[in-house]
């Protein structure tokens, strides 16, 4: 299934890159969701198949790659809302699309690779495809944000390649060459610590390129600030999954040694510097987009800790991490909307959004409470998991620091959000009329911002269960 999956696939990217008919190219890209849900969907129904050699469909693949195809709907669809009111040509539209279905292919392929060099070829992949799409708008600023994230990226994962030679050379000692992710864990236990250490160091740096983890979280800041705004919705969400699944994979491989509390530290404290540097720049940022990216990294931060604190933060990471997907998407769907009303991303040139767009002002006010994990937001409950694991952990000083940080958050996300639903704006730009937006372009927002407080408060036995299978192995 998974080979008539890629052919298939790629040949609806290449149809859509030669295409210039717009009928063709909806068909094709409905095509393309329903064969995408068919691999989700089959990947479900037949958990731990392996296919093609190199690609399984375990529990934490699966979790992500549901959330890859439901974001997907709601990415194409804002999409071409998008580009009708830019009115790209159909040359740039069609490359678009091909670029877009490109990465979506490549990153199923991350979610679902039971190797860790099939891993990293997928994950390079992932950087060309995006490239392609931050650049969409041919701007100088996008230019240079592509090439600063094609550069920082390659560099990053070439990182990560040698993080793997590290760790073949740990498996060589300990008489195997088998980079399998099943067959790794069981040949560690005796593998030389020195070379285990490098290997996790320069594989967590190459993988928080994807992730947007400090230091390497630059270069995700400055790709949302020029991309469209549904491509920054895949960036803030299931491209730091990636980030995310493959860091999570290589510290399940190495949990079982005796390195595990030293790669707690690591990662506890990348989380806690991941949450500051957010904070700093949230208090002070005037780019709407550039905030929510910042929002991101806060996030990625408090995720990076679960997997630290160990126990239900193992349960809590992924959890956090597919909420925050949903609320993300959200955010920047309707950020869009936002600068086709104001014509700006500048914070203190928007305000008395209310009057403006209605529909659009509710959904602002509802990610406000969902960013901000206040109830009944779904990411209240990822988040208190966490905590409670940094409790049970003694991480009591960490604790106090990060919700002191998360207060000060709180405050600066609800004093823009707020400014701009109901304050007139300091510096409004008259030069030209703002859009009408119809109330239906805000209806995917509504539904995954209820489906992320659905899942909050009452997740799905399935989800539950695919959860933790997926931290079934690792030390309690």
């Amino acid at each position: 299934m998974f080979t008539y999956y890629i052919i298939f696939a790629i040949l609806l990217a290449i149809g859509s890159f030669f295409n210039r008919n717009i009928l063709l190219r909806k068909i094709m890209l409905v095509a393309f969701l329903l064969l995408q849900t068919g691999i989700a969907v089959y990947g479900f129904l037949n958990l731990h198949k392996t296919e093609m050699e190199f690609f399984t469909y375990d529990s934490l693949g699966i979790i992500f790659l549901c959330v890859l195809t439901i974001l997907s709907y709601t990415t194409i669809y804002h999409s071409y809302i998008y580009l009708q009111h830019r009115k790209d040509n159909t040359r740039n539209q069609s490359l678009y699309f091909f670029a877009l279905i490109l990465l979506i292919i490549s990153m199923t392929c991350v979610y679902l690779a039971n190797h860790l060099g099939v891993l990293w070829v997928f994950i390079e992949a992932t950087t060309l495809s995006v490239a392609v799409l931050i650049y969409h708008e041919r701007t100088q600023l996008s230019l240079e944000a592509t090439w600063k994230y094609v550069f920082i990226c390659s560099i990053g994962i070439t990182f990560a390649f040698v993080g793997i030679i590290f760790l073949s050379k740990g498996l060589q000692g300990s008489g195997s060459s088998s980079l399998i992710l099943a067959d790794i864990p069981a040949h560690l236990k005796n593998a030389n610590v020195f070379w285990l250490k490098l290997a996790f160091i320069f594989m967590l740096v190459g993988f928080s390129t994807k992730m947007g983890l400090f230091p390497m979280h630059t270069i995700a800041v400055d790709a949302h600030t020029v991309a469209p705004p549904p491509i920054s919705a895949f960036i803030s969400t299931t491209l730091m999954n990636v980030g995310f699944i493959s860091i999570f994979r290589t510290y399940s491989l190495m949990a079982g040694t005796s390195i595990q509390p030293w790669m707690n530290s690591i990662l506890l404290w990348c989380g806690l510097l991941s949450i500051f540097v957010s904070v700093v720049y949230i208090l002070k940022v005037n780019h709407l987009k550039r905030m929510f990216a910042y929002s991101s990294l806060e996030h990625m931060g408090l995720a990076a800790i679960g997997i630290a604190t160990g126990g239900i933060g193992y349960f809590a990471a992924i959890f956090h991490m597919v909420l925050h997907s949903f609320v993300k998407a959200s955010v920047f769907y309707q950020i869009d909307q936002i600068h086709r009303v104001f014509h700006t991303y500048i914070l203190s040139k928007t305000g008395n959004y209310f009057s403006k767009n209605i529909t659009g002002a509710i959904v602002m006010l509802i990610l406000l409470i969902s960013i901000t994990a206040m109830p009944p937001s779904g990411l209240f409950v990822s988040e208190f998991l966490i905590f409670r694991s940094m409790f049970e952990a003694h991480q009591i000083m960490a604790l106090l620091f990060i919700l002191v940080l998360f207060t000060l958050v709180m405050w600066a996300l609800g004093k823009n959000i707020l400014k701009m639903l109901f304050v007139p704006s300091s510096h409004p730009i008259e030069t030209k009329e703002p859009l009408k937006i119809r109330p239906i372009e805000s209806v995917s927002q509504f539904v995954l911002l209820a489906g992320a407080i659905y899942l909050g408060l009452n997740p799905p036995a399935q989800l539950v269960n695919l959860i933790n299978e997926s931290i079934m192995l690792l030390p309690k």
